[in-house]
């Protein structure tokens, strides 16, 4: 906590990246609100004060520590200069906020529902499998198979996205994939509760997960939300529920089936198309690194870790498998935008503030549209319900507008 030296290299994407200075901010927060206790930053300088006595709750301690997508951007920069950990120290931050009751009204209409009804967009869980009526697929409470494909809460109840969901799924049976989906009994994989500071949801879940894989006699789990792919992938492994079967992303699944020539592109997609990282996809993908050891001053000054530590540095996200499909289909043309991979700005979606502070959530969405815009795209490529949702809701709100795809709708284009 005392190791940051307040250089505010949180607030930006670093300087190896950095193309148009109209894109170069990293942090939405920071950038939304314009000072400092909204960046990782001044996040530690709150906290050392609280814990040094000096200040205590207020509503502009809980405002600094909610308004943040926990997207990671920050952690990525701050570790081009210094090995320290501003993400973990937020999410810790947020936890402590909970158990000490310090909570958002707005955030606990989702934990409630969360709790008796097993999702995260305040529905019914009777209505989860409503997406898949009509489509013929193995009924994995009843049935054993290889592949479960599981919507997630986004997917699952947002009817407008349905189509992408859907195709999704009736891509791998049309692949002749032996794949099967839990539908009403599908339940969250409690991801996005945990980034908002609730921590005994999730390993609710992860029990409940690992026992309903292994009884389906499931080896590869696919998701097409990002969020629900970084929680199982990453947080259950951080929480010591790691899955025993391959954690697979959608667009990982389907870039096997493409290279292997299962599926095949007849038709061209004439689109000037730019793809929008997921920070669940991307930065917040990268595997877990377990750690177990001890700080030491060296010289009384500089600190060491015994063993040495490993950091997460946000590079080993899934980002080549979307452009490597975006670039396969026929007559599409893959531009960037200026801030990608790790250094991707947000889409607002996350860490609650969709829930919580729509206005900033549309706001940091309408910067993304503009940035797309920005290199003459057409349209722009994602790989995650949420962000969809966001930047469709965004441009309701007035924001640029540009046609948003799914990868699975491009592919089903190109088929």
């Amino acid at each position: 906590m005392q190791r940051c030296s307040r250089c505010s290299y949180c607030k930006w994407i670093p300087y190896e990246n950095q193309q148009n200075m109209d894109f170069i901010k990293g942090c939405p927060s920071a950038a939304r609100y314009n000072f400092h206790a909204y960046a990782a930053s001044g996040k530690w300088n709150m906290s050392y004060s609280f814990l040094q006595g000096r200040i205590d709750y207020s509503d502009a301690f809980q405002d600094a520590v909610y308004r943040c997508q926990m997207c990671g951007n920050c952690d990525v920069s701050c570790k081009v200069v210094q090995d320290i950990e501003p993400l973990e120290h937020m999410q810790t931050l947020r936890m402590k906020f909970v158990e000490d009751g310090q909570i958002l009204p707005e955030h606990m209409l989702f934990i409630d529902n969360l709790k008796k009804e097993d999702n995260m967009m305040l529905a019914k869980k009777a209505d989860r499998g409503k997406w898949a009526e009509g489509i013929r697929v193995k009924n994995l409470n009843k049935e054993k198979a290889k592949v479960a494909y599981r919507a997630g809460c986004r997917y699952a109840y947002d009817d407008e996205l349905w189509p992408i969901v859907r195709g999704g799924l009736q891509i791998l049976l049309d692949a002749g994939v032996d794949v099967g989906i839990w539908g009403d009994e599908e339940v969250c994989c409690g991801g996005r509760s945990y980034q908002w500071g609730y921590t005994g949801e999730i390993m609710k879940y992860a029990e409940h997960t690992m026992e309903a894989l292994k009884a389906a006699g499931v080896e590869i789990l696919v998701n097409p939300c990002s969020d629900c792919y970084q929680a199982y992938k990453v947080l259950y492994d951080k929480i010591g529920r790691k899955l025993d079967v391959e954690v697979l992303h959608i667009t990982e699944y389907l870039h096997r089936l493409i290279k292997d020539g299962t599926i095949e592109f007849t038709k061209e997609v004439p689109m000037t198309v730019t793809y929008h990282d997921p920070c669940h996809l991307g930065r917040l993908a990268e595997p877990w690194v377990h750690w177990k050891g001890k700080e030491v001053k060296v010289m009384g000054q500089m600190i060491c870790h015994e063993p040495p530590k490993k950091y997460r540095r946000g590079a080993n996200g899934v980002y080549d498998i979307p452009r490597e499909i975006l670039k396969s289909i026929p007559g599409l043309k893959l531009v960037e935008m200026h801030r990608i991979r790790e250094s991707a700005w947000c889409c607002g979606a996350g860490g609650g503030v969709k829930e919580a502070y729509p206005e900033f959530a549309t706001w940091t969405a309408a910067e993304r549209l503009k940035e797309a815009r920005s290199v003459g795209a057409g349209a722009m490529a994602t790989a995650c319900g949420w962000c969809k949702r966001n930047f469709l809701d965004a441009m309701e709100e007035g924001a640029d507008r540009i046609e948003i795809y799914d990868i699975i709708e491009l592919i089903q284009k190109a088929m």
